[in-house]
Protein backbone atom coordinates (compact mmCIF):
# COMPACT_ATOMS: atom_id res chain seq x y z
CA UNK A 1 0.00 0.00 0.00
CA UNK A 2 1.28 3.54 -0.79
CA UNK A 3 1.58 5.98 -3.66
CA UNK A 4 2.92 4.51 -6.85
CA UNK A 5 6.43 5.54 -7.75
CA UNK A 6 7.09 3.37 -10.75
CA UNK A 7 5.30 0.79 -12.88
CA UNK A 8 7.47 -2.03 -14.05
CA UNK A 9 6.22 -4.08 -16.95
CA UNK A 10 7.37 -7.57 -17.87
CA UNK A 11 6.26 -10.31 -20.22
CA UNK A 12 6.76 -13.80 -21.56
CA UNK A 13 5.40 -14.17 -25.10
CA UNK A 14 2.96 -16.95 -25.89
CA UNK A 15 2.51 -17.95 -29.48
CA UNK A 16 -1.14 -18.82 -29.05
CA UNK A 17 -2.08 -15.17 -28.61
CA UNK A 18 -0.36 -13.39 -31.47
CA UNK A 19 -2.33 -12.32 -34.53
CA UNK A 20 -2.16 -14.56 -37.55
CA UNK A 21 -3.82 -14.97 -40.90
CA UNK A 22 -5.61 -18.14 -39.78
CA UNK A 23 -9.36 -17.94 -40.04
CA UNK A 24 -9.99 -18.96 -36.45
CA UNK A 25 -12.35 -16.77 -34.47
CA UNK A 26 -12.51 -18.33 -31.00
CA UNK A 27 -9.47 -19.38 -29.00
CA UNK A 28 -8.88 -21.46 -25.92
CA UNK A 29 -6.44 -20.40 -23.22
CA UNK A 30 -2.77 -21.27 -23.62
CA UNK A 31 -1.18 -23.80 -21.30
CA UNK A 32 1.68 -21.35 -20.68
CA UNK A 33 1.76 -19.70 -17.31
CA UNK A 34 2.02 -16.14 -18.58
CA UNK A 35 -0.73 -15.11 -20.94
CA UNK A 36 -0.75 -12.17 -23.29
CA UNK A 37 -4.53 -12.30 -23.36
CA UNK A 38 -6.66 -10.28 -21.04
CA UNK A 39 -7.80 -12.26 -17.98
CA UNK A 40 -11.47 -12.60 -17.25
CA UNK A 41 -13.20 -9.35 -16.49
CA UNK A 42 -14.92 -8.65 -13.24
CA UNK A 43 -14.04 -9.60 -9.68
CA UNK A 44 -11.98 -12.70 -10.44
CA UNK A 45 -9.15 -11.15 -12.44
CA UNK A 46 -8.73 -7.44 -13.13
CA UNK A 47 -5.92 -6.25 -15.40
CA UNK A 48 -4.40 -2.81 -15.04
CA UNK A 49 -3.02 -2.20 -18.52
CA UNK A 50 -6.19 -2.75 -20.50
CA UNK A 51 -8.91 -1.97 -18.03
CA UNK A 52 -11.24 0.93 -18.31
CA UNK A 53 -11.55 3.07 -15.19
CA UNK A 54 -14.14 5.82 -15.47
CA UNK A 55 -15.02 8.38 -12.82
CA UNK A 56 -18.46 8.32 -11.30
CA UNK A 57 -20.10 11.43 -12.71
CA UNK A 58 -22.43 11.67 -9.75
CA UNK A 59 -19.54 12.84 -7.57
CA UNK A 60 -20.01 16.37 -8.91
CA UNK A 61 -23.49 16.34 -7.41
CA UNK A 62 -22.05 15.39 -4.02
CA UNK A 63 -19.58 18.26 -4.21
CA UNK A 64 -22.43 20.71 -4.86
CA UNK A 65 -24.27 19.34 -1.86
CA UNK A 66 -21.26 19.95 0.37
CA UNK A 67 -21.49 23.71 -0.32
CA UNK A 68 -24.84 23.79 1.45
CA UNK A 69 -23.88 21.79 4.53
CA UNK A 70 -22.41 22.94 7.81
CA UNK A 71 -18.73 22.62 8.66
CA UNK A 72 -17.79 18.98 9.31
CA UNK A 73 -15.07 17.29 11.37
CA UNK A 74 -12.19 15.34 9.83
CA UNK A 75 -13.20 11.96 11.21
CA UNK A 76 -12.57 9.54 8.37
CA UNK A 77 -10.12 11.31 6.05
CA UNK A 78 -7.22 12.19 8.32
CA UNK A 79 -6.01 15.08 6.18
CA UNK A 80 -9.44 16.28 5.04
CA UNK A 81 -11.91 18.76 6.53
CA UNK A 82 -15.07 17.07 5.23
CA UNK A 83 -16.98 14.07 6.51
CA UNK A 84 -20.43 12.51 6.49
CA UNK A 85 -22.88 13.09 9.33
CA UNK A 86 -26.40 11.72 9.01
CA UNK A 87 -26.60 8.72 6.69
CA UNK A 88 -29.63 6.74 5.58
CA UNK A 89 -28.70 3.59 3.64
CA UNK A 90 -30.43 3.24 0.28
CA UNK A 91 -30.75 0.36 -2.16
CA UNK A 92 -27.55 -0.57 -3.98
CA UNK A 93 -26.89 1.30 -7.24
CA UNK A 94 -23.84 -0.67 -8.34
CA UNK A 95 -25.38 -2.15 -11.49
CA UNK A 96 -26.72 1.22 -12.65
CA UNK A 97 -23.31 2.83 -12.25
CA UNK A 98 -21.54 -0.03 -14.01
CA UNK A 99 -23.88 0.29 -16.96
CA UNK A 100 -23.31 4.04 -17.16
CA UNK A 101 -19.54 3.58 -17.21
CA UNK A 102 -19.76 0.85 -19.84
CA UNK A 103 -21.82 3.14 -22.07
CA UNK A 104 -19.25 5.92 -21.76
CA UNK A 105 -16.30 3.61 -22.42
CA UNK A 106 -17.70 1.87 -25.46
CA UNK A 107 -18.51 5.19 -27.09
CA UNK A 108 -22.10 4.30 -27.87
CA UNK A 109 -25.33 5.21 -26.13
CA UNK A 110 -27.43 2.36 -24.83
CA UNK A 111 -30.95 3.52 -25.57
CA UNK A 112 -34.08 2.61 -23.71
CA UNK A 113 -36.71 1.16 -26.00
CA UNK A 114 -40.43 1.71 -25.45
CA UNK A 115 -43.37 1.66 -27.80
CA UNK A 116 -45.03 4.59 -26.08
CA UNK A 117 -44.58 7.10 -23.29
CA UNK A 118 -47.24 5.28 -21.31
CA UNK A 119 -45.34 1.98 -21.63
CA UNK A 120 -42.11 3.63 -20.50
CA UNK A 121 -43.80 5.19 -17.50
CA UNK A 122 -45.30 1.87 -16.45
CA UNK A 123 -41.94 0.05 -16.29
CA UNK A 124 -40.22 -0.62 -13.01
CA UNK A 125 -36.54 0.42 -12.53
CA UNK A 126 -35.56 -3.24 -12.84
CA UNK A 127 -37.35 -3.54 -16.19
CA UNK A 128 -35.73 -0.36 -17.49
CA UNK A 129 -32.31 -1.66 -16.44
CA UNK A 130 -32.90 -4.93 -18.28
CA UNK A 131 -33.83 -3.03 -21.44
CA UNK A 132 -30.50 -1.22 -21.37
CA UNK A 133 -28.46 -4.35 -20.64
CA UNK A 134 -29.98 -6.04 -23.69
CA UNK A 135 -28.01 -3.63 -25.92
CA UNK A 136 -24.66 -5.01 -24.78
CA UNK A 137 -22.60 -7.72 -26.48
CA UNK A 138 -20.51 -9.84 -24.09
CA UNK A 139 -17.92 -12.39 -25.21
CA UNK A 140 -18.41 -15.86 -23.73
CA UNK A 141 -15.38 -17.93 -24.70
CA UNK A 142 -12.43 -19.62 -23.03
CA UNK A 143 -9.96 -16.98 -24.15
CA UNK A 144 -10.84 -14.45 -26.87
CA UNK A 145 -12.56 -14.00 -30.21
CA UNK A 146 -11.32 -12.04 -33.22
CA UNK A 147 -12.92 -8.75 -34.19
CA UNK A 148 -12.90 -8.49 -37.99
CA UNK A 149 -13.32 -5.65 -40.46
CA UNK A 150 -16.07 -7.52 -42.34
CA UNK A 151 -18.86 -9.93 -41.29
CA UNK A 152 -16.83 -12.84 -42.65
CA UNK A 153 -13.78 -14.90 -41.80
CA UNK A 154 -12.22 -13.27 -44.85
CA UNK A 155 -12.28 -9.94 -43.03
CA UNK A 156 -9.08 -8.53 -41.59
CA UNK A 157 -8.52 -9.10 -37.86
CA UNK A 158 -8.63 -5.63 -36.30
CA UNK A 159 -8.75 -6.60 -32.65
CA UNK A 160 -9.63 -9.14 -29.96
CA UNK A 161 -12.61 -9.31 -27.65
CA UNK A 162 -11.62 -11.22 -24.52
CA UNK A 163 -13.80 -13.49 -22.41
CA UNK A 164 -16.49 -11.48 -20.61
CA UNK A 165 -15.33 -8.33 -22.38
CA UNK A 166 -18.08 -5.85 -23.15
CA UNK A 167 -19.01 -4.21 -26.41
CA UNK A 168 -21.98 -2.19 -27.57
CA UNK A 169 -24.33 -3.75 -30.15
CA UNK A 170 -24.60 -1.84 -33.44
CA UNK A 171 -26.23 -4.31 -35.84
CA UNK A 172 -26.43 -7.99 -36.85
CA UNK A 173 -25.52 -9.35 -40.29
CA UNK A 174 -25.41 -12.98 -41.40
CA UNK A 175 -24.58 -14.43 -38.00
CA UNK A 176 -22.16 -11.64 -37.05
CA UNK A 177 -22.58 -8.80 -34.56
CA UNK A 178 -21.13 -5.41 -35.35
CA UNK A 179 -19.83 -3.95 -32.10
CA UNK A 180 -17.84 -1.08 -30.64
CA UNK A 181 -15.55 -1.70 -27.66
CA UNK A 182 -12.74 0.62 -26.63
CA UNK A 183 -11.00 1.81 -29.78
CA UNK A 184 -12.14 -1.26 -31.74
CA UNK A 185 -15.14 -1.35 -34.06
CA UNK A 186 -15.88 -4.41 -36.18
CA UNK A 187 -17.63 -7.78 -36.41
CA UNK A 188 -17.60 -10.80 -34.11
CA UNK A 189 -19.23 -14.18 -34.61
CA UNK A 190 -22.58 -14.18 -32.85
CA UNK A 191 -22.17 -17.79 -31.70
CA UNK A 192 -19.36 -16.76 -29.35
CA UNK A 193 -21.21 -13.84 -27.73
CA UNK A 194 -24.37 -13.13 -25.81
CA UNK A 195 -26.68 -10.17 -26.24
CA UNK A 196 -30.33 -9.39 -25.68
CA UNK A 197 -32.02 -11.37 -22.92
CA UNK A 198 -28.98 -13.61 -22.40
CA UNK A 199 -26.81 -10.59 -21.63
CA UNK A 200 -29.02 -9.16 -18.91
CA UNK A 201 -27.74 -11.21 -15.96
CA UNK A 202 -24.18 -11.55 -17.25
CA UNK A 203 -23.87 -7.79 -17.79
CA UNK A 204 -24.34 -7.16 -14.09
CA UNK A 205 -21.28 -9.30 -13.28
CA UNK A 206 -18.67 -8.20 -15.82
CA UNK A 207 -17.71 -4.92 -14.18
CA UNK A 208 -15.69 -4.50 -10.99
CA UNK A 209 -16.76 -1.46 -9.00
CA UNK A 210 -13.68 0.23 -7.48
CA UNK A 211 -13.28 2.88 -4.78
CA UNK A 212 -9.96 4.76 -5.05
CA UNK A 213 -8.82 6.51 -1.87
CA UNK A 214 -8.30 10.28 -2.24
CA UNK A 215 -7.18 11.19 1.28
CA UNK A 216 -3.84 10.49 2.97
CA UNK A 217 -5.24 7.85 5.33
CA UNK A 218 -8.81 6.58 5.19
CA UNK A 219 -10.62 4.93 8.08
CA UNK A 220 -12.62 1.79 7.33
CA UNK A 221 -15.48 1.24 9.79
CA UNK A 222 -17.60 -1.76 10.70
CA UNK A 223 -20.78 0.17 9.94
CA UNK A 224 -22.05 3.01 7.75
CA UNK A 225 -21.73 5.77 10.34
CA UNK A 226 -19.18 7.87 12.19
CA UNK A 227 -19.96 6.15 15.49
CA UNK A 228 -19.00 2.75 14.04
CA UNK A 229 -15.72 1.15 15.11
CA UNK A 230 -12.64 1.64 12.92
CA UNK A 231 -11.38 -1.75 11.74
CA UNK A 232 -8.55 -0.67 9.43
CA UNK A 233 -6.66 2.13 7.68
CA UNK A 234 -6.10 2.50 3.94
CA UNK A 235 -3.56 4.85 2.29
CA UNK A 236 -4.11 7.33 -0.52
CA UNK A 237 -4.53 5.96 -4.07
CA UNK A 238 -5.26 2.44 -2.85
CA UNK A 239 -8.06 0.64 -4.68
CA UNK A 240 -10.84 -1.26 -2.92
CA UNK A 241 -13.54 -3.50 -4.40
CA UNK A 242 -17.01 -2.07 -3.74
CA UNK A 243 -19.56 -4.61 -2.59
CA UNK A 244 -22.46 -2.25 -1.94
CA UNK A 245 -23.24 1.43 -2.48
CA UNK A 246 -25.28 3.34 0.06
CA UNK A 247 -26.12 7.01 0.59
CA UNK A 248 -22.76 8.59 1.42
CA UNK A 249 -21.00 5.30 2.13
CA UNK A 250 -19.72 2.24 0.28
CA UNK A 251 -19.08 -1.23 1.60
CA UNK A 252 -15.58 -2.39 0.70
CA UNK A 253 -13.27 -5.36 1.27
CA UNK A 254 -9.93 -4.98 3.09
CA UNK A 255 -7.53 -7.41 4.76
CA UNK A 256 -9.20 -6.94 8.16
CA UNK A 257 -12.61 -7.79 6.69
CA UNK A 258 -15.56 -6.03 5.09
CA UNK A 259 -16.20 -2.47 6.19
CA UNK A 260 -17.59 0.91 5.17
CA UNK A 261 -15.91 4.11 3.96
CA UNK A 262 -17.31 7.56 3.35
CA UNK A 263 -17.75 8.54 -0.30
CA UNK A 264 -16.26 11.95 0.61
CA UNK A 265 -12.82 10.34 0.50
CA UNK A 266 -13.00 8.01 -2.50
CA UNK A 267 -13.72 8.24 -6.20
CA UNK A 268 -15.89 5.52 -7.69
CA UNK A 269 -15.23 3.90 -11.05
CA UNK A 270 -15.93 0.69 -12.94
CA UNK A 271 -13.23 -1.62 -14.31
CA UNK A 272 -13.92 -4.11 -17.05
CA UNK A 273 -11.99 -5.67 -19.89
CA UNK A 274 -12.57 -4.10 -23.30
CA UNK A 275 -11.47 -5.12 -26.77
CA UNK A 276 -7.83 -4.59 -27.74
CA UNK A 277 -6.77 -3.50 -31.21
CA UNK A 278 -3.93 -5.17 -33.08
CA UNK A 279 -1.71 -2.10 -32.63
CA UNK A 280 -2.51 -1.90 -28.91
CA UNK A 281 -1.65 -5.56 -28.39
CA UNK A 282 1.66 -5.29 -30.25
CA UNK A 283 2.68 -2.21 -28.25
CA UNK A 284 1.77 -3.85 -24.94
CA UNK A 285 3.65 -7.06 -25.69
CA UNK A 286 6.77 -5.19 -26.77
CA UNK A 287 6.74 -3.06 -23.62
CA UNK A 288 6.27 -6.07 -21.34
CA UNK A 289 9.00 -8.02 -23.12
CA UNK A 290 11.52 -5.20 -22.72
CA UNK A 291 10.62 -4.67 -19.07
CA UNK A 292 11.04 -8.35 -18.22
CA UNK A 293 14.46 -8.42 -19.81
CA UNK A 294 15.42 -5.34 -17.81
CA UNK A 295 14.13 -6.88 -14.57
CA UNK A 296 16.07 -10.11 -15.10
CA UNK A 297 19.26 -8.18 -15.84
CA UNK A 298 18.77 -6.01 -12.74
CA UNK A 299 18.14 -9.06 -10.55
CA UNK A 300 21.31 -10.80 -11.66
CA UNK A 301 23.37 -7.69 -11.08
CA UNK A 302 21.82 -6.89 -7.70
CA UNK A 303 21.96 -10.36 -6.18
CA UNK A 304 25.62 -10.78 -7.16
CA UNK A 305 26.46 -7.74 -5.02
CA UNK A 306 24.16 -8.39 -2.06
CA UNK A 307 25.40 -9.47 1.33
CA UNK A 308 23.70 -11.26 4.22
CA UNK A 309 23.18 -10.07 7.78
CA UNK A 310 23.79 -12.08 10.93
CA UNK A 311 20.16 -13.22 11.07
CA UNK A 312 19.01 -13.33 7.47
CA UNK A 313 20.33 -14.73 4.21
CA UNK A 314 20.96 -12.47 1.24
CA UNK A 315 18.95 -12.64 -1.97
CA UNK A 316 21.99 -14.03 -3.77
CA UNK A 317 22.08 -17.06 -1.47
CA UNK A 318 18.76 -18.21 -2.95
CA UNK A 319 19.70 -17.59 -6.59
CA UNK A 320 21.19 -20.63 -8.27
CA UNK A 321 21.62 -21.84 -11.83
CA UNK A 322 19.02 -24.55 -11.32
CA UNK A 323 16.29 -22.39 -9.73
CA UNK A 324 14.25 -19.57 -11.20
CA UNK A 325 14.53 -16.02 -9.93
CA UNK A 326 10.88 -16.24 -8.92
CA UNK A 327 11.60 -19.19 -6.65
CA UNK A 328 14.49 -17.26 -5.13
CA UNK A 329 12.13 -14.33 -4.43
CA UNK A 330 9.70 -16.66 -2.64
CA UNK A 331 12.39 -18.35 -0.53
CA UNK A 332 13.99 -15.03 0.38
CA UNK A 333 10.61 -13.62 1.48
CA UNK A 334 9.77 -16.62 3.67
CA UNK A 335 12.61 -15.98 6.10
CA UNK A 336 10.79 -12.85 7.36
CA UNK A 337 7.67 -14.73 8.52
CA UNK A 338 6.88 -13.74 12.10
CA UNK A 339 8.16 -10.19 11.75
CA UNK A 340 5.69 -7.36 12.50
CA UNK A 341 3.18 -5.58 10.30
CA UNK A 342 3.54 -1.79 10.45
CA UNK A 343 1.17 0.48 8.55
CA UNK A 344 3.23 2.47 6.03
CA UNK A 345 6.37 0.49 6.85
CA UNK A 346 8.92 -0.97 4.42
CA UNK A 347 11.33 -2.76 6.76
CA UNK A 348 11.47 -6.53 6.38
CA UNK A 349 12.77 -6.85 9.93
CA UNK A 350 11.21 -3.97 11.91
CA UNK A 351 7.86 -3.92 10.14
CA UNK A 352 6.16 -3.39 6.78
CA UNK A 353 2.65 -3.19 5.40
CA UNK A 354 1.55 -5.48 2.58
CA UNK A 355 2.86 -3.52 -0.40
CA UNK A 356 5.88 -2.33 1.57
CA UNK A 357 6.77 -5.98 2.17
CA UNK A 358 6.44 -6.89 -1.52
CA UNK A 359 8.35 -3.77 -2.55
CA UNK A 360 11.23 -4.42 -0.17
CA UNK A 361 11.53 -8.10 -1.09
CA UNK A 362 11.77 -7.27 -4.79
CA UNK A 363 14.15 -4.40 -4.09
CA UNK A 364 16.67 -6.98 -2.90
CA UNK A 365 16.53 -8.41 -6.42
CA UNK A 366 17.11 -5.04 -8.08
CA UNK A 367 13.47 -4.43 -9.01
CA UNK A 368 11.65 -1.22 -8.05
CA UNK A 369 7.94 -1.64 -7.35
CA UNK A 370 5.36 0.90 -6.13
CA UNK A 371 4.39 1.14 -2.48
CA UNK A 372 0.74 0.60 -3.39
CA UNK A 373 -1.34 -2.55 -3.55
CA UNK A 374 -3.54 -0.98 -6.20
CA UNK A 375 -0.59 -0.03 -8.41
CA UNK A 376 0.85 -3.55 -8.04
CA UNK A 377 -2.07 -4.79 -10.14
CA UNK A 378 -0.42 -3.15 -13.17
CA UNK A 379 3.20 -4.26 -12.77
CA UNK A 380 4.76 -7.10 -14.71
CA UNK A 381 2.81 -9.34 -17.06
CA UNK A 382 -0.63 -10.83 -16.53
CA UNK A 383 -0.87 -14.45 -15.47
CA UNK A 384 -4.06 -16.24 -16.42
CA UNK A 385 -5.40 -17.01 -12.98
CA UNK A 386 -4.21 -18.40 -9.68
CA UNK A 387 -4.06 -21.91 -11.14
CA UNK A 388 -1.16 -20.77 -13.34
CA UNK A 389 0.75 -18.86 -10.65
CA UNK A 390 4.44 -19.62 -10.06
CA UNK A 391 6.62 -18.89 -7.02
CA UNK A 392 7.52 -15.21 -6.89
CA UNK A 393 4.36 -14.03 -8.65
CA UNK A 394 2.50 -11.10 -7.12
CA UNK A 395 -1.05 -11.93 -5.97
CA UNK A 396 -3.41 -8.93 -5.77
CA UNK A 397 -6.55 -8.61 -3.68
CA UNK A 398 -8.86 -5.75 -2.78
CA UNK A 399 -6.62 -3.41 -0.76
CA UNK A 400 -3.96 -6.08 -0.31
CA UNK A 401 -1.03 -7.78 -2.07
CA UNK A 402 1.13 -10.86 -1.44
CA UNK A 403 3.89 -13.05 -2.92
CA UNK A 404 3.06 -16.53 -4.18
CA UNK A 405 5.35 -19.24 -2.76
CA UNK A 406 3.91 -22.30 -4.51
CA UNK A 407 1.59 -25.07 -3.40
CA UNK A 408 -1.40 -22.74 -3.35
CA UNK A 409 0.12 -20.52 -0.66
CA UNK A 410 1.30 -16.93 -0.24
CA UNK A 411 3.55 -15.03 2.15
CA UNK A 412 2.32 -11.56 3.08
CA UNK A 413 2.30 -8.81 5.67
CA UNK A 414 -1.27 -9.36 6.79
CA UNK A 415 -2.43 -7.23 9.75
CA UNK A 416 -1.06 -5.68 12.92
CA UNK A 417 -2.40 -8.69 14.83
CA UNK A 418 -0.78 -11.38 12.69
CA UNK A 419 2.30 -9.74 11.15
CA UNK A 420 4.08 -11.40 8.21
CA UNK A 421 2.66 -14.87 7.70
CA UNK A 422 1.84 -17.66 5.25
CA UNK A 423 -1.75 -18.17 4.07
CA UNK A 424 -3.68 -20.05 1.43
CA UNK A 425 -3.71 -17.96 -1.74
CA UNK A 426 -7.46 -18.37 -2.23
CA UNK A 427 -8.42 -17.17 1.24
CA UNK A 428 -9.85 -14.06 -0.46
CA UNK A 429 -11.02 -13.27 -3.98
CA UNK A 430 -8.00 -12.77 -6.26
CA UNK A 431 -8.12 -9.68 -8.47
CA UNK A 432 -4.93 -10.24 -10.46
CA UNK A 433 -1.80 -12.35 -10.71
CA UNK A 434 1.29 -10.53 -12.01
CA UNK A 435 4.71 -11.86 -12.99
CA UNK A 436 7.95 -9.85 -12.92
CA UNK A 437 10.54 -12.44 -14.08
Amino acid sequence: MRKATMRLMAFTATAAITFSSLNIDAFAASKDKVSSVMPQAGITYALGNNQVSLSNLQQSVELEKSDNTASKSSSDGIDSSNTVTDVTPLASTITDNILSDIQNATGAVIKKRADSAAEAASKTPEEEEEEMFRSLVIAQVTNYINVRSLPSEEGEVVGKLYDKSVGTYIEEQDGWYKIKSGSVEGYVKAEFCVTGDDAVELAKKVGTRIATVTTTTLKVRNGAGLDAEVIGLVPIEDELVVEEELDGWVKVSIEEGDGYVSTDYVTLSTEFVKAESKAEEEARLAKERAAREAATKAAKSSTSKSSSSSNYNSASSYTTESSSIGSAVAQFALQFVGNPYVYGGTSLTNGADCSGFVMSVYNNFGVSLPHSSGADRSVGAAVDGLANAQPGDIICYSGHVAIYIGGGQIVHASTAKTGIKVSNADYRTVLAVRRIF
